[in-house]
């Protein structure tokens, strides 16, 4: 059996990046682990969750595809809308 290259130990993604567009990774499963609890956020965001009925969850679906954003982008539009309406 040919030995394997070590996998670089850096933060260089272009380093990394380099390493394995020469490497297949499936030479290097019994190295890796998996990774369940990585979430990377940009900025600080609060997340809410809201209930609605069916029929009103439906309404914000037609809407937002009748605009061609997501559901979540036009409810934050509108809570947005409401809060500078009565701070303004």
């Amino acid at each position: 059996m040919k030995k394997k290259d070590p996998i670089p130990v850096t933060d260089s993604i272009k380093e990394l990046a380099e390493f394995w567009q020469t490497h297949d990774s499936t030479d290097y499963m019994d190295e890796m682990e998996e990774v369940t609890d990585l979430f990377i956020e940009k900025s600080p965001r609060t997340v809410f969750r809201i209930r609605l009925d069916p029929q009103e969850a439906e309404e914000v679906e037609k809407r937002a595809k009748a605009r061609g954003i997501e559901e979540s982008a036009l409810v934050k539009e509108w809570v947005l809308e409401k809060l500078h309406g009565r701070l303004g």
